[in-house]
């Protein structure tokens, strides 16, 4: 007998693990995912929809009445298909537990950040991640329960966090790594022939960030700056900062120098290049803005508030 497998996903990264899966035909029975109304309700970043691969590979596809799936009209879905493995890949919400306990194998999530689980719990891990300066990303594949990334782990594996990447590209990466991941640990778990460990030591939890959190502080060191900029870059609301009553978004940027002295202050636009480039004078050296919204001249000074 096939086993049921329900998809649950709403994202980018979460699609391409969705049709990586289904090219190594592994046999999907539904998907649940939100439509375009709801990603703009519910303000998902990255939002892709569901609806061409459902419709090309014949695939159910179930539109939750609530992104919480705290609903009984979810609930009743969930009670009468009978699932026996839940795969989650890119949704931004805990599966309730009377959920999970009509799933008979149980979900399959994905937690990662720098540190081994159970540490780096929580919200926002890529981003934060990247905010830390640290080098290397270690995600996990776990049971699912009603908790935060407490589940017993299935398997790990570790990827490098290089001073190039964005969150962007730290999400291919990820899709990458389950798509590996499930392709091991599926057809073990529907043959209940798995490995799994409970995760020991004390938690840490990371923080939720809001689009606020993107706000740029000139009297930080260049590192810290750039740091925060690509780590909040596209998919996400982005950096930005004020130039007088104005917004600037700021997409992208690299550290510039450290030998060119300008005397400026923190903040201000020493060069604009005929690219519409600028550099922006820092506590400790040159940062090059590439990709931004906004205008700007030499002799501006960004702000951190209007």
């Amino acid at each position: 007998m096939t086993s049921k497998i329900i998809f649950c996903g709403c994202t980018e990264s979460g699609l391409d693990v969705l049709n990586f899966l289904i090219s190594k035909k592994i046999e999907i029975s539904q998907i649940i995912s939100l439509n375009s109304d709801q990603a703009i309700q519910y303000k998902v970043s990255g939002y892709a929809s569901y609806s061409d691969v459902a419709k090309k590979f014949n695939i159910p596809l179930y539109y939750p009445k609530v992104y919480s799936l705290k609903n009984d009209q979810d609930l009743s879905f969930f009670e009468k298909n009978n699932f026996d493995l839940l795969i989650v890949g890119g949704w931004q919400r805990l599966i309730p537990e009377n959920i999970l306990k009509c799933i008979k194998i149980g979900g399959i999530g994905f937690h990662g950040s720098s540190e081994f689980l159970p540490k780096g719990r929580g919200r926002s891990p890529v981003n934060w991640s990247i905010i830390e300066g640290k080098d290397r990303f270690i995600l996990h594949a776990f049971l699912m329960t009603p908790g935060v990334d407490d589940g017993d782990i299935l398997e790990h594996k570790i990827f490098d966090i290089t001073q190039w990447d964005t969150c962007k590209t730290i999400y291919y990466k990820i899709s990458i790594t389950q798509k590996r991941i499930l392709e091991k640990i599926i057809p073990k778990l529907i043959s209940n022939n798995f490995e799994k460990h409970s995760q020991t030591g004390e938690p840490t939890f990371y923080p939720k960030r809001t689009p606020d959190d993107g706000l740029i502080d000139w009297a930080k060191p260049m590192i810290e700056i750039y740091n925060l900029i690509r780590a909040v870059t596209r998919p996400y609301p982005g950096a930005f900062s004020f130039n007088k009553n104005h917004r600037i978004s700021i997409w992208d940027a690299q550290p510039f120098d450290t030998k060119i002295i300008y005397q400026s202050q923190p903040g201000e636009i020493v060069e604009k290049f005929s690219t519409g480039d600028f550099v922006v004078n820092c506590i400790d050296g040159l940062l090059l803005i590439t990709d931004y919204d906004g205008e700007v001249n030499v002799g501006d000074i960004l702000n951190s508030s209007v």
